[in-house]
């Protein structure tokens, strides 16, 4: 009997520094330095500085965006952007979390939030919005990002909005 009790004491004495381990390593300073990212990379966006932008991907960074296009690494979608704003100067995109989940024994994290774009077509301003999906690799102490998915859940104004480009 002694032997089972103290067995099952030390099960649950490892359970909870196990907890304890896990909650200490998703330290709230790693969540505020991916939402201060963020942020940053929003307001490069706003700038329309695609330099700017890529600092926080990784080099093979994977984007799927809203109308499902895929482009894998910075020079693919760093070029994407610039053509963007070459296309449409007055693009802007914003992507607001909601929720970010840290790992921090494998460095990585999963950051969910909604996200808007908007800018001018030929027939009028275009507001499209969604959600968002982001994992987050920490690298040298850096939270760099590892690939990105817009999926949109309304589109308002114009042809663009009536079908999938």
């Amino acid at each position: 009997m002694n032997n089972l009790m103290t067995l099952r004491l030390s099960v649950s004495a490892a359970v909870v520094a196990l907890t304890v381990a896990t909650v200490a390593a998703q330290t709230p300073s790693d969540e505020k330095l991916i939402r201060d990212t963020r942020a940053q990379s929003n307001a490069a966006i706003e700038a329309h500085d695609v330099a700017g932008i890529a600092r926080f991907w990784l080099d093979d960074i994977h984007i799927t965006t809203s109308t499902s296009a895929q482009a894998n690494g910075w020079a693919a979608n760093g070029s994407r952007m610039s053509e963007q704003f070459k296309r449409r100067p007055d693009t802007i995109y914003v992507r607001t979390p909601k929720s970010i989940e840290v790992f921090a024994p494998w460095a990585v994290a999963a950051e969910r939030g909604e996200w808007v774009g908007r800018w001018t077509e030929a027939d009028g301003p275009l507001e499209i919005r969604g959600t968002y999906l982001a994992q987050w690799r920490k690298v040298k102490g850096r939270w760099l990002i590892q690939s990105e998915l817009y999926v949109p859940t309304q589109c308002k104004g114009g042809k663009y909005c009536s079908q999938r480009p």
